[in-house]
């Protein structure tokens, strides 16, 4: 294990690319609330190697109690927006709630208007809006640290 990482670390030096400059990690929730499976694949993309959000201290995590930012795509189905509730309450404080993709931030429509509760602000307080059908993976991590600095 110990040989591939001091590999990793080697071909990330001979990309270029630089290590984040945050002093310490963010732990991301991501909910699929009801979206098509887009932002899923781009969100699954950022965390190759390639792109590597956790260079920059960002990391999926399996709990909303081990969270400190709720990762919602797709538009928030009915049958979403309670479970979406418990997750956020489950979360410790501070907590933030990011937007991520055209559904969850109300642009866009993919079944019966009467099984959508809307875009997420309807249901959650929404502190980092991430657009785009897909966003890119770089947009994503973009949009994520900005977001994060600016907080």
């Amino acid at each position: 294990m110990f040989v591939l990482l001091r590999q990793l670390a080697r071909v990330r030096h001979q990309a270029g690319l630089a290590r984040g400059e945050r002093s310490r990690s963010v732990a991301l929730r991501h909910v699929d609330a009801g979206s098509c499976n887009g932002c899923e694949h781009e969100l699954g993309l950022a965390t190759t190697p390639f792109y590597d959000i956790q260079r920059y201290g960002l990391d999926v995590v399996a709990s909303p109690r081990h969270a400190d930012v709720l990762l919602v795509t797709g538009p928030v189905t009915t049958r979403m927006a309670a479970a979406l509730r418990v997750a956020y309450d489950a979360m410790p404080e501070p907590r933030l709630v990011a937007a991520l993709g055209d559904c969850a931030l109300g642009c866009g429509i993919l079944a019966e208007r009467a099984e959508l509760v809307g875009a997420l602000e309807d249901v959650l307080p929404v502190d980092i809006r991430i657009p785009g059908c897909p966003p890119s993976p770089q947009a994503i991590a973009e949009h994520l640290l900005s977001g994060l600095d600016d907080l």
